[in-house]
């Protein structure tokens, strides 16, 4: 399969999540922050979550492989499924990370080439020239596939 090639200053997009954080935790934080030992909350917070990352690195390492998971950034394209069906196969699409799926992918042509579909992550549709969010209806694509697959 091909790399996805992002353009020189393109940058994948980051997923935001909310957290509720207690008031004296906040404040440890910002101290922390205001002294320097951060930029921001955020830096504390990504640094925090990098660190309980690392400290399970091997359970995760023992997942990825146990479930046969793609660790990063899998790009879901028309040629891989074309190739897929071509080949009589259906996959099993298994990823740990961003999963982006080419813009012109089609309900019928996946639910003809996709198995199953787990993203533990962040799904996106991407241009296949830059990587940046492409339009389309993202949630109804994979509403339908997996209903599809479900059926």
């Amino acid at each position: 399969m091909p790399a996805l090639r992002p353009a020189a200053s393109a940058r994948p997009v980051d997923e935001k999540i909310t957290i509720n954080v207690g008031y004296v935790d906040l404040g440890q934080i910002d101290l922390l922050v205001q002294e320097g030992f951060y930029a921001n909350r955020s830096d504390l917070i990504r640094t925090a979550i990098r660190n309980q990352i690392a400290s399970h690195a091997e359970a995760v390492k023992q997942v990825v492989s146990r479930r046969t998971l793609v660790l990063g950034i899998h790009h879901l394209t028309v040629a891989e499924l074309e190739a897929a069906k071509k080949r009589g196969e259906s996959l099993d699409v298994r990823v740990l990370g961003l999963l982006t799926i080419a813009p012109d992918v089609t309900p019928e042509l996946a639910v003809q080439t996709v198995n199953s579909l787990v993203v533990l992550g962040a799904p996106l549709t991407v241009k296949a020239d830059a990587f940046q969010v492409a339009e389309g209806d993202l949630k109804g694509l994979l509403t339908e596939i997996t209903r599809r697959i479900r059926a």
